[in-house]
């Protein structure tokens, strides 16, 4: 018999071997156990009878978290994540266990960056800072914590403190993870001379009307230029999603192992596209163990090696704050 930490603990066990139970697994427990999943599933004629295989899974689109609670189980939530959508409607995450996704967000940062422990964590989130129910910011003071180091920490709007912070830290060698919303390290580099060649600089994304969207691409050249670095790394993450992928070097999101991405074609979401063509992202998040797994978002996306891209987002759909830059 399955239970829920059973399945939070499988999170931590997935690979490319057993995905695929895990998930059929966890699909037939949130039918029985998420009302909201549940009936969407039923109104497309499906039953769990029908899902034999991982490509079967239907994905409960992204906008149901706006309009309904999307609960598996009865709980009383510790937190609830809210997203900053610019249209005043936006989606709600009812958090069972804070500490789960703090365990399940440092697991994937370290992986692909290395222990956070004596490290500098800092963050420029300032649209994220003015609300107490950002994922991103909690996220973020999770490694502030982690990293045990004083001079970690988050900027508001103190351009100048924060810019004579990283200079220190250059020149002392630190080792730094910078988190910045897009509009701010733009605004940074625009005023400032920094050479951040030593620093992990993580765009998060969000104009938040404060300028012409750029391209990642583009995003990127202002911000290597600017800033005297090769490369800028990136977070795939959402509201709705209690794990994130990020950008390496080679140019492509990478996911953890208990999370992997799915390409169904625009116009038909039970077709699936080939490597490299473009369609809408699908999300199986393992570690939703308490809301929904399976989800499809408003993203544009294709699948490219063992990593995906994001290409911008489905005509239409709302503009959420967590980096849905077109690229």
């Amino acid at each position: 018999m399955h239970s829920f930490n059973s399945f939070k603990s499988n999170v931590f066990r997935t690979n490319n071997q057993n995905f695929e139970r895990h998930a059929l697994e966890l699909f037939n427990f949130q039918y029985a156990n998420n009302a909201i999943y549940c009936k969407y599933v039923q109104g497309l004629n499906i039953t769990p009878d029908d899902v034999t295989k991982i490509d079967e899974i239907p994905f409960l689109p992204i906008r149901f978290f706006k309009n309904h609670s999307i609960k598996t189980g009865n709980f009383t939530e510790q937190k609830i994540f809210e997203s900053s959508g610019t249209t005043g409607n936006t989606s709600k995450h009812f958090i069972e266990d804070l500490d789960f996704y703090t365990k399940v967000s440092v697991e994937i940062f370290t992986s692909f960056f290395g222990d956070l422990e004596n490290s500098v964590v800092i963050g420029l989130l300032p649209s994220y800072l003015e609300r107490d129910n950002s994922s991103l910011v909690y996220m973020v003071n999770q490694f502030v914590k982690q990293s045990k180091n004083v001079h970690s920490g988050f900027y508001l709007d103190d351009m100048e403190l924060l810019t004579q912070k990283l200079r220190l830290l250059s020149e002392h060698g630190f080792k730094v993870h910078f988190f910045g919303v897009t509009f701010a390290l733009l605004e940074l580099a625009s005023r400032y001379s920094l050479d951040m060649e030593n620093v992990c600089i993580f765009e998060t994304g969000g104009m938040k009307g404060r300028g012409k969207e750029l391209t990642r691409e583009e995003l990127h050249l202002k911000l290597m230029s600017a800033f005297n670095t090769n490369h800028v790394f990136s977070e795939y993450g959402m509201t709705e999603l209690l794990s994130q992928a990020y950008l390496q070097k080679d140019g492509n999101f990478h996911a953890p192992p208990w999370m992997q991405i799915r390409i169904r074609e625009v116009h038909d979401p039970f077709k699936y596209t080939q490597k490299g063509q473009a369609g809408v992202i699908s999300v199986i998040d393992l570690a939703n163990v308490h809301s929904c797994a399976f989800i499809e978002t408003e993203d544009i996306g294709m699948l490219i090696g063992d990593g995906f891209k994001v290409l911008g987002r489905l005509d239409n759909s709302d503009l959420r704050g967590c980096n849905l830059l077109i690229t």
